[in-house]
């Protein structure tokens, strides 16, 4: 049985394909001003990556903020659409069987899940303001003049605690400029940085409650500098999976499997 897992998110499109349960292929590009275009073209990768044909997928099952974009529309043709809350959940499961809760931030949104045996219990979404998702940190790295892949290795090379007041990304980002111009390093103000979000995520999360196992997921996971304060507000361990940013898209191909049982 082959199957494919499209999510398209609000900055990358991601594609997983399973063959008997298995990823033989993985793949993500920038979102463009098509949705479609953007989808198909990582989509074709990913075929190509598993050396496979169109006809050989048995079922695809979109998810993320596009998933309707490829619903029932060529080239693609997606089966079925679900929410990215209930893709994270079921491809947080099938990595970790024994996960309860799914903390999933991506460029736009934060998301925290309760999960039992990879069905949804509860969640919740910071979805107001990107001050709590990934768009954040490139904003702060803009301003700081870094790549924003530097900004977790920094932020963990300080030894300080800087507060950011912040709630918003606008005024963040003033802050920043004024604790530039205070001389303060770029490495405390990377870990400012981090330690807000983390503090704003915790309280999302902790608003359904924090279970073992606790799975991190989405592009700001891969972020090295999040992690170590995030598990500090929530005073627990917290598992980073191999291609984080794939979950969603596992969790539809998954779903996508399933459905053909």
């Amino acid at each position: 049985m082959i199957t494919a897992g499209v999510d398209i998110g609000a900055k990358y499109a991601k594609v997983v394909i399973l063959k008997d349960g298995q990823v033989v292929a993985r793949a993500k590009a920038l979102v463009g001003f098509d949705l479609v275009k953007s989808a198909s073209e990582v989509f074709d990768t990913a075929l190509k990556e598993a050396r496979l044909s169109r006809g050989d997928i048995q079922r695809i099952v979109a998810t993320g903020m596009g998933r309707n974009a490829v619903l029932f529309k060529p080239p693609i043709n997606a089966d079925e659409a679900v929410s990215e809350v209930v893709s994270a959940a079921a491809g947080a499961h099938n990595i970790v069987p024994t996960v309860k809760t799914v903390i999933d931030v991506g460029a736009e949104e934060g998301r925290g899940i309760k999960v039992e045996g990879g069905k949804v219990r509860d969640f919740v979404i910071n979805e107001r303001c990107a001050a709590g998702a990934g768009t954040f940190i490139e904003a702060m790295a803009r301003a700081l003049e870094v790549h924003v892949e530097d900004m977790g290795p920094l932020s963990l090379k300080s030894m300080n605690t800087i507060p950011m007041n912040a709630q918003c990304c606008v005024f963040a980002e003033s802050e920043v400029v004024s604790l530039i111009h205070s001389k303060v390093s770029k490495e405390d103000i990377s870990k400012a940085i981090h330690d807000a979000i983390a503090g704003r995520i915790s309280s999302m999360v902790l608003r359904v409650g924090v279970e073992k196992d606790v799975l991190l997921i989405g592009g700001v996971a891969l972020d090295p500098g999040f992690k170590q304060p995030l598990e500090k507000e929530l005073h627990t361990s917290i598992i980073v999976p191999e291609f984080p940013e794939y979950v969603s898209a596992l969790g539809a191909a998954v779903i996508a499997a399933d459905s053909t049982r």
